[in-house]
């Protein structure tokens, strides 16, 4: 539980502390080296205002009290802290048209940047600040907030977050959180004040976490010796310092309908369908026969707040996900054949209760993996192919979006360091599936992953086709 710290001066209020749980202490590891970093980013066809938006921005740290914490490293101990003072300290670093310009042009030199918006070269420059990389000296905020002039009418603002406080399913909530506070001019009236809560592994039903030592010495085994046998997308350039990237892969409504009822008809999950175009689009971007089969891992990312004691709600910050890594062989497999395997072997390790019996395996595992970036193919870091989400994400709110002048926006996360080639972030707005695909560069190009993602599209419109005839 969290505990005071101790202060000389009893008259100021102290902050409060709680060690990090072990998955995070593995995304403490995870961040400094590139992966991890959570960004929030909006195009606003209006000027941000900045009064309204730091009262947002401090109502959102009142109501999640970790968001207002810094992550202090005891170098004695080798243990990482989350230090929660009493009061929100957020603030907002604007860049004006000048300062967004000399961003934008350092962006693109030497880059393969030059033809991209101007907002996606800003998120790709978000998510790679290197906020974090320095923990041993300072202690470093969780959350920080940027507001960038792109010109006269086109103004961007990016939350960018330490993932071990925000993951996946709180960053949607908290998105929705921030739009509605903001449309009431930063005063959504008064807010409860919460408590960081306890660390995932704290929060586990009795019983669903045992596993044999045995058993578990086998896993970890199995993990890193099945690691060897994994396929990877071609690496283009593993030298060199890396990067995250993004590539958008977007569908009109009819095409996502004709997905997502697909999906339904055949009792299977989008983020299978998504997994397994991902596959067959690196199998047959290397050219084999169709004899020719490769092992490719899959992780799949399991929202747990629902399955918890007790049960948090969505909104709950922190990083309260769990991991499935799967492994398929693929060889010339349709996209609905690979999908329907895909989902059966993923349900089968949730029925065995895997993404809580094996969640310290592939902790351990991603640290040894930094520690040790030998350990993986050419140095890679490569975990997987590919990453998706198990939960589904839907927005509707367009009404919201056009009163505040909301022109387009993203959620995703840094992937650089330890991970998968490609990280996807999968979200239905206003009836369209719209991914982000992050990669590591230069280990894979531009090029390279837009071609592969350009052939991911091809094979779930295709199938979909197909599937109707």
């Amino acid at each position: 539980m969290a505990q005071e710290n101790k202060n000389d001066n009893p008259d100021r209020p102290t902050p409060t502390t709680r060690p990090v749980g072990g998955t995070e202490y593995g995304w403490c590891k995870a961040v400094p080296g590139g992966t991890g970093s959570t960004v929030l980013s909006l195009l606003l066809s209006k000027p941000p205002q900045i009064p309204h938006l730091q009262n947002a921005l401090h109502k959102l740290q009142i109501s999640h009290p970790i968001l207002r914490s810094k992550i202090h490293l005891d170098t004695t101990t080798n243990t990482f802290h989350f230090v929660t003072p009493p009061t929100p300290r957020v603030q907002i670093e604007p860049f004006d048209l000048q300062s967004t310009s000399q961003i934008l042009n350092s962006q693109t030199n030497g880059h393969d940047l030059t033809d991209l918006d101007p907002f996606h070269a800003l998120l790709e420059h978000e998510m790679n600040r290197d906020t974090w990389r320095d923990n041993q000296s300072r202690d470093a905020d969780v959350m920080y907030a940027s507001t960038y002039a792109i010109s006269d009418k086109r103004f961007a603002l990016f939350l960018r977050l330490h993932t071990s406080a925000c993951d996946r399913a709180a960053a949607v909530a908290l998105l929705k959180e921030l739009l509605r506070l903001v449309a009431a001019g930063g005063d959504g009236g008064d807010v409860e004040a919460d408590k960081v809560n306890l660390a995932i592994e704290d929060l586990i039903p009795e019983g669903k976490m045992n596993k044999p030592f045995w058993a578990r010495g086998l896993d970890v085994l199995g993990y890193s010796l099945n690691a060897f046998r994994f396929s990877n997308l071609s690496f283009v350039n593993a030298d060199s310092p890396r990067s995250s990237r993004m590539v958008r892969l977007q569908l009109s409504a009819d095409e996502t309908k004709n997905l997502l009822d697909g999906c339904k008809s055949r009792g299977i999950k989008l983020c299978t369908a998504l997994a397994a175009a991902g596959m067959i689009a690196a199998w047959k971007s290397k050219r084999l026969s169709d004899y020719e089969s490769e092992k490719y891992a899959v992780v799949t990312l399991i929202d747990c707040r629902p399955l918890l004691d007790p049960v948090l709600s969505s909104s709950h910050c922190g990083f309260y996900h769990s991991a499935i890594l799967n492994t398929h062989d693929v060889c010339g497999e349709t996209l609905w054949e690979l999908a329907k395997r895909s989902y059966t072997s993923f349900e089968n390790a949730v029925n065995n209760n895997k993404h809580f019996t094996d969640m310290s395996d592939l902790n351990f595992l991603m640290c040894k993996a930094i520690d040790n970036p030998g350990m993986t193919p050419s140095s890679s870091l490569r975990t997987a192919l590919v990453s998706v989400f198990d939960d589904l994400v839907i927005d509707d709110s367009n009404e919201m979006h056009e009163e505040l002048g909301l022109v387009d926006y993203l959620g995703c996360a840094s992937a650089h360091g330890v991970g998968p080639s490609l990280a996807i972030f999968d979200a239905i707005r206003n009836g369209k599936l719209d991914c982000a695909c992050i990669y590591p560069s230069p280990l894979h190009s531009r090029e390279q992953i837009q071609g592969l993602v350009d052939h991911m599209k091809r094979i779930l419109v295709d199938g979909c086709n197909r599937g109707k005839q």
